[in-house]
């Protein structure tokens, strides 16, 4: 009973979660961004995709991908069960959609490591929850030297990354927020606060509609 003499309404429900989607080109620091955006945030899960392709040593079938055969895999895309998928190299890979409602739904943010084409699948399919971030490096030069420094790839596929990276920059457009990776604490200061912000949007919170009617009934 509040002092005028009337019980206002107090109930709150679920919010639905954020598809957060982001991109980059390869050595711009997405991957190490989304990791500790998911190690800071404990409701943040991330999208684990589906591939036809043999586990390599370590990885752990359900937490580094769904390792299925092909069959499975073009049966899954008969029934409808990606988000979006792609074949590279005559391997497939794609986004199960399942999973990824049920923590939507479930109130859970779901935090997605794709290129712009998967970026853009996932928009067109769940519009009202996904969520577009690019994250740009301070020049070409400076990823090229990331690169270099990782000691991971041969100057031929280093040279097929650069390539790779222009066209990944060229749709940095089609976001909605692009960080500059140019000090990291800062762009995951500023990923957490997109996250947050997003998090309070009003499409985002269901319940609202029942809570303002109660409040028009009294």
């Amino acid at each position: 009973m509040s002092s005028d003499g009337y019980n206002a309404p107090i109930f709150r429900g679920r919010r639905r979660g954020v598809l957060l989607a982001l991109s980059s080109p390869s050595g711009a620091g997405k991957t190490t961004l989304s990791k500790r955006l998911l190690s800071q945030n404990p409701d943040v899960v991330l999208s684990v995709s589906a591939t036809t392709r043999k586990p390599r040593p370590g990885e752990v079938d359900g937490q580094d991908y769904h390792f299925i055969s092909v069959d499975e895999f073009k049966a899954k895309i008969e029934d409808d069960e990606f988000f979006e998928w792609a074949e590279v190299f005559g391997r497939y890979y794609g986004t199960p959609k399942s999973p990824v409602m049920e923590a939507v739904e479930d109130g859970r943010d779901v935090v997605f490591d794709i290129d712009w084409q998967g970026a853009q699948a996932l928009a067109a399919a769940a519009p009202e929850d996904a969520v577009r971030v690019f994250i740009l490096p301070p020049s070409l030069a400076l990823l090229e030297d990331r690169l270099r420094k990782r000691g991971q790839d041969s100057p031929d596929i280093i040279k097929d990354r650069m390539a790779r990276a222009k066209d990944e920059i060229s749709h940095w457009h089609e976001y909605d927020y692009v960080i500059v990776n140019d000090d990291f604490a800062r762009a995951l200061e500023k990923l957490n606060e997109i996250l947050h912000a997003e998090r309070l949007k009003r499409q985002r919170h269901p319940w609202l509609e029942e809570f303002v009617d109660a409040i028009m009934d009294q």
